[in-house]
């Protein structure tokens, strides 16, 4: 793993860089995403500020649509949206060291924490200057088959092997680095990054992680047997895991995108990414008020 990376992970980054250009990502299928958008671009180009669209979406005839030999030059990706949006503007950036300013128009919005109508509010304090990068780990995953390389994807939440719309469970051998770790016979497993523990991870039945935490947890999806529990484990391990019956198939997700179908013999191997992903927060982000907020955590 990079050392750089590892020495960096976690640390709050103020973000002062002088904003030149900016890529609005939205929510297509929300009317409300869609009028701020627009709005938004016009805000932004009054203010001198280039603006890009997402590849597949369109503002209007003034904003063009972001090319991938373009990113390296944009400084800021701003989403409206909800926790999808955001993760389609993660898969869009394809690693680049690029902060994510997300303002929610969905309906939890654990990702894309800012209000509505703050929107402007907190736009202008990114201009200013007056916002922080955290770093959040990613994983890399890649599929195996007969030892070549089929499919490999980043993701910042989670990594899913499950039956899809086969009506039997699957059963999934699972290893640690070389070392194997055990059989689970279920509807599949979730493999989770700390900022994923809150998604699909916690739905299992799995623990939320701190951001902070330098782990990964596996949870079992609807296990056959009482004896399978979410495990967690060091992020500098890599995990494998390997369809056991032969005539068994499943399918792949990554970050909620269909990442291919897996048949037996196939191994998915599971790494965390090189460099983090970077969300922009206020100063005053505190991690347990976004828990109480949006998941009402510690409610009775």
């Amino acid at each position: 793993m990079n050392k750089k990376c590892l020495s960096d992970a976690y640390r709050p980054v103020p973000f002062e860089r002088e904003i030149k250009s900016v890529v609005i990502v939205h929510r297509p299928e929300s009317s409300n995403a869609v009028k701020s958008a627009f709005e938004l671009s016009e805000w932004l180009r009054k203010r001198a500020i280039q603006v890009f669209s997402h590849p597949q979406q369109k503002l209007s005839d003034k904003v063009k649509k972001v090319k991938e030999s373009w990113l390296k030059a944009v400084d800021l990706v701003i989403v409206l949206g909800g926790d999808g949006t955001y993760l389609h503007a993660v898969r869009m950036l394809a690693g680049q060291k690029i902060p994510i300013l997300g303002v929610n128009m969905g309906s939890l919005g654990f990702l894309t924490e800012n209000r509505r109508q703050d929107l402007y509010s907190v736009v202008q304090m990114t201009l200013d200057g007056k916002m922080e990068m955290r770093p959040r780990a990613m994983i890399d995953v890649k599929v195996h088959r007969h030892s070549k390389i089929i499919s490999e994807a980043r993701a910042l939440n989670d990594v899913v092997i499950e039956r899809g719309q086969f009506s039997q469970l699957i059963s999934i051998e699972m290893y640690s680095k070389e070392n194997l770790v055990g059989d689970v016979k279920a509807d599949g497993i979730v493999i989770a990054t700390p900022t994923g523990s809150t998604a699909y991870n916690l739905s299992a039945g799995g623990p939320i992680l701190h951001p902070h935490v330098r782990a990964f947890v596996v949870t079992p999806i609807c296990p056959h047997s009482l004896t399978h529990r979410p495990i967690l484990f060091p992020d500098d391990q890599a995990l494998t895991f390997k369809l056991l019956k032969k005539k068994q198939k499943a399918l792949l997700t990554v970050d909620g995108q269909t990442g291919g179908n897996l048949i037996a013999g196939d191994e998915v191997i599971v790494t965390r990414a090189k460099c983090n992903h970077y969300m922009l927060r206020r100063p005053t982000h505190r991690y347990f008020d976004l828990l109480r907020e949006k998941l009402k955590f510690g409610e009775r």
